[in-house]
């Protein structure tokens, strides 16, 4: 089964997708990305995989229910692809270059502008999960392309008080928070040319860092090959940084945000809205997560066990140590 059912009440999709259910655990001596597996070429520095177990797809199956005025159904259209970050089977971001990293992040602009020709596609989501605590079947390094065929909710709400703040104040709100973290200063980690790192004033994740552009920019796609190099590098940094905090590999989950596609009621979004990638790291300390419990999933309450201000802190040091080791 795999199809699109309407929420009623929260005005968006979920995607059902029980083909995923199917994925299996990969045995230990082997791996469908790593070459000589038959599955991918015996060379690649980065590679576009199609994704075995798609949620969504360009021919998805007529939906399985019949929908009612209240119960829409519609079709799981869209795009899922698979981001081999590298051939080697146990690095990680951190571990690969800055001149690797930014043929990744070519490689995410590329996948951006080639599904946003499918005009039925109106928001294009690049993501890494890592780790087991957050579902990882397949350790290999890898990310994710989403192309899907609405915004996303939360995608939405951030887009529309991102246009209310625009008209309220003249000003798009995500530089704003920029200038106002610059100002306080104790919740930034880092910074280069093109962007900064910190720890924002309202995260619910103690170690939940946001890297943020210093420009007006609102997609990959509109990078100069200055910024792309400079988005490598504050990633290898960043990534780093969180696992030279508890010197173990840190899980997260990292989600690159950008202005939709094809949308028209947001024709006019590269006035008001920045690209910035979020990242949510489910660890609190060293050996215990943060779950998002019911608070936080049925009311959207959100909580953080940490004071940012300490954390970012700890982030800054840890981002220090990394960046000497890697100089």
């Amino acid at each position: 089964m795999s199809e699109l059912r309407w929420n009623p009440l929260l005005k968006t999709y979920t995607m059902v997708a029980s083909n995923r259910q199917g994925r299996p655990n990969m045995p230990k001596d082997w791996c469908p990305f790593c070459p000589g597996s038959g599955k991918v070429p015996d060379h690649y520095d980065v590679l576009v995989y199609p994704n075995d177990f798609p949620a969504l797809s360009p021919t998805p199956p007529e939906p399985e229910v019949e929908g009612t005025d209240l119960y829409q159904v519609a079709k799981s259209y869209g795009k899922c692809e698979v981001i081999l970050y590298s051939p080697e089977h146990n690095t990680t971001v951190p571990e690969l270059s800055v001149a690797h990293l930014t043929k990744l992040v070519n490689l995410w602009a590329e996948r951006t502008t080639e599904i946003a020709k499918d005009e039925k596609v109106k928001y294009i989501f690049p993501f890494e999960n890592r780790g087991e605590v957050v579902g990882v079947t397949m350790p290999h390094p890898h990310g994710q392309i989403y192309g899907y065929p609405f915004v996303p909710l939360k995608l939405k709400i951030e887009l529309d008080n991102c246009k209310e703040h625009y008209a309220k104040y003249g000003s798009d709100m995500l530089g704003d928070m920029n200038k106002e973290e610059l100002k306080f200063g104790k919740r930034i980690i880092a910074e280069n040319d093109t962007f900064l790192v910190y720890l924002p004033y309202f995260t619910d994740f103690p170690y939940g860092i946001f890297i943020v552009h210093k420009s007006l920019r609102g997609s990959l796609t509109q990078f100069s090959d200055k910024e792309k190099h400079d988005l490598a590098a504050i990633l290898k940094n960043a990534t780093g940084a969180l696992d030279t905090l508890f010197d173990k590999p840190f899980p997260y989950m990292m989600c690159i945000h950008q202005t939709p596609v094809n949308s028209p009621e947001y024709a006019d979004c590269d006035k008001y809205y920045r690209f910035h990638i979020e990242f949510y790291p489910p660890l609190r300390d060293a050996n215990r997560v943060k779950f998002y419990a019911s608070s936080e999933t049925g009311a959207w309450a959100a909580a953080n066990t940490r004071a940012v201000e300490e954390t970012a802190e700890e982030l800054r040091i840890a981002y220090k140590k990394f960046t000497e080791k890697n100089i």
